[in-house]
């Protein structure tokens, strides 16, 4: 019973340590906020850009900020799914390399990653069309099977069936899977490499 005391004594001792800030851990966090705040205006157009934001503000709240402001844009670089998704991620790309001004790398990765996010549209486009031919063929065959007549004059929609729909639920968890994957290892490399050039 004394191990379990002791043990719970620590457990209690950590949590009150990590319940108290410093000043400058609660600026931080401040700043943090007020960075991810302008980062949200200017994805919903609301800021035309970001380093008039950073002008004026002293080195390290500067750089707090700079941190929320890429955090927020960082996290608007996904998978996406329709124009309006597309568009929202172009504006992001354009934030990140507004807030990277000079750093090619950085430029050079979010274009990189561009090409990898159209291809994946092309690619889950491609996917969704075959996988719609295919069961539009199967449902023929099986209309001919039991009718004995062509279904040729028959209007198929096979995206109505439960198949394909758990099908391409199938492939597209698979396909987000692999380009996510791609995605995050894009983003850790914007951000290494966007902190590296704030020091």
């Amino acid at each position: 019973m004394a191990g379990i005391k002791s043990t719970m004594d620590l457990v209690l001792e950590r949590a009150a340590r990590m319940g108290i800030a410093t000043p400058d851990e609660i600026r931080h966090g401040e700043n943090l906020k007020t960075g991810m705040q302008y980062g949200a205006e200017y994805l919903n157009g609301q800021r035309d850009g970001l380093g008039a934001a950073l002008q004026g503000l002293g080195v390290q709240e500067a750089a707090d900020t700079r941190e929320g402001m890429l955090d927020a844009l960082l996290r608007n670089l996904f998978l996406p799914r329709d124009e309006d998704a597309s568009k929202r991620i172009d504006r992001a790309m354009r934030g990140i390399v507004e807030l990277n001004k000079g750093a090619a790398d950085i430029a050079s990765l979010c274009q990189e990653l561009q090409g990898i996010l159209s291809q994946y549209s092309d690619h889950r486009k491609q996917l969704y069309e075959q996988l719609k031919e295919q069961m539009r063929m199967q449902i023929e065959q099986l209309v001919m099977r039991k009718t004995g007549m062509p279904a040729g004059n028959m209007k198929i929609d096979p995206t109505l069936e439960p198949r394909f729909k758990e099908e391409w639920a199938q492939l597209e968890a698979e396909i987000d899977s692999q380009y996510g994957q791609a995605i995050g290892q894009f983003k850790a490399q914007i951000k290494a490499r966007a902190a590296a050039g704030v020091k």
